[in-house]
């Protein structure tokens, strides 16, 4: 069976982003039936199989009583129902042409990860700090240690020939108002903590912000970081659109979700994680998830069409980055040991985020182009980089009004027009 890396690549080759959806549902006809619909859609699509969150937390008795008792789970519990339920699911479904990603946010993954390859699986995504640090209270260094075990099971399916790929988390902390160096660094020190595991097929995150520019630049950087530090690994850009507050209109909903598919392209990445007209209302339908890869995928095609335009300015999003990475590789050579040395003297400190080992002096603002930029650094050694004339420290009311921008923005927005049909598949794998 070609990689889940393999597939990317090729539909890079030939042109194509990638488009994937985040669905789970937890009885197996459904599940397969998802997969399916995904599978046919007009576009270049890979599956995803997104687990409950009992199976997230390891509450697997949870997870049990409510498949038995019919309660609806909000995901596929891959650990709860038998290994031959999950192989049936992906039975005439995955292969070559249609590769299948497990979708989780377990900060203790390793019941998942065994779950996955028992079934045939692997391809899963996460990370030692984006599944830690926003998701629950469970110590960094007990993250860390589960998921260099987590790593270890994954790369060791490479002795039988496969070749497990691991996307990182660590591009999305907190959905927004990170400052995209700070998630750029987190994204990239994950990966050389795959790599440094065993794993040689990755895959670098970046969630849509709320600047175009910004994103595009931020995208520039995060790709040139990784090809001097994961040259000797297969490994790709995937571009999360936004995770905030959604518009609530079906019209800016769909105009956010192109845009998010025109920055793929512009910022040189080859996968995208789609959202549907139906975020904020509700878990979409599976037929709405068919209608929102498509049309990522026609929006794609178009922008390819147009002429490249210019590099976004150098606003020093990546020499930042650079800062934030070499000062925490220079804590250990272990990048486990590195992490969580990093937390603890705040060289890596996520605004908002609430987990006890963060330590929570970093704040970020949002200007009224939607630009995010630091109002208080901590001690994070990026002072010499940023440039002085900060923001003022968001209060509640300023901080309301960030996390609602984007909505705002698109739902006061017209509603775009038709979008072009795509040509279903790759030719060499469809």
């Amino acid at each position: 069976m070609t990689s889940f890396g393999a597939f990317v690549a090729q539909a890079a080759e030939a042109g194509a982003l990638v488009v994937q959806p985040r669905m789970g549902m937890a009885e197996a006809a459904p599940m397969r039936a998802g997969l399916l619909a995904t599978r046919g859609a007009a576009a270049v699509t890979v599956g995803t199989i997104t687990l409950d969150s009992y199976t997230r937390t390891g509450d697997l008795d949870m997870a049990r009583r409510a498949l038995a008792a019919g309660a609806g789970l909000n995901g596929y519990p891959i650990a709860t129902h038998p290994v031959e339920v999950t192989r049936a699911v992906l039975h005439g479904v995955a292969d070559a042409g249609f590769p299948v990603q497990v979708r989780h946010g377990s900060a203790a993954p390793e019941g998942i990860v065994r779950a996955l390859l028992a079934a045939g699986l692997d391809a899963t995504e996460g990370g030692p700090v984006s599944y830690c640090l926003p998701y629950g209270r469970t110590p960094l260094h007990e993250a860390v240690a589960r998921w260099r075990t987590s790593c270890e099971l994954l790369a060791a399916r490479r002795d039988s020939g496969a070749e497990p790929h691991l996307e990182t988390f660590g591009g999305c902390m907190m959905g927004q108002l990170c400052p995209p160096s700070l998630l750029i660094a987190i994204s990239v020190l994950e990966a050389l903590f795959f790599r440094q595991h065993g794993l040689r097929s990755i895959s670098l995150s970046y969630a849509q912000q709320a600047n175009a520019q910004q994103d595009e630049e931020a995208l520039a950087a995060l790709g040139r970081i990784a090809d001097d530090l994961l040259a000797d690994v297969d490994r790709h850009l995937v571009v999360y659109a936004y995770m905030g507050v959604y518009p609530r209109s079906p019209g800016g909903a769909r105009l956010l979700l192109q845009d998010a598919a025109r920055l793929a392209v512009r910022g040189g990445a080859a996968r995208l994680i789609v959202k549907t007209t139906a975020e904020a209302h509700r878990i979409p339908t599976v037929a709405e998830n068919v209608r929102a890869l498509e049309a990522a995928a026609a929006a794609a095609t178009a922008e390819r069409a147009r002429p490249r335009p210019a590099a976004p300015p150098d606003t020093g999003i990546e020499a930042e980055a650079r800062a934030l990475i070499g000062a925490v590789l220079d804590l250990d050579a272990d990048l486990g040991r590195a992490l969580v040395r990093a937390f603890a003297a705040g060289y890596l400190d996520v605004p908002y985020c609430l987990h006890p080992d963060n330590a929570g002096r970093t704040r970020s603002s949002l200007g009224p182009d939607g630009r995010l930029s630091w109002s208080a650094i901590g001690s994070m050694p990026i002072a010499g980089l940023v440039e002085g004339g900060r923001p003022p420290i968001l209060g509640s009311a300023g901080l309301l009004a960030a996390l609602s921008h984007v909505q705002r923005r698109y739902d006061g927005g017209d509603a775009p027009s038709g979008a072009a049909p795509v040509p279903r598949g790759l030719p060499a794998a469809r």
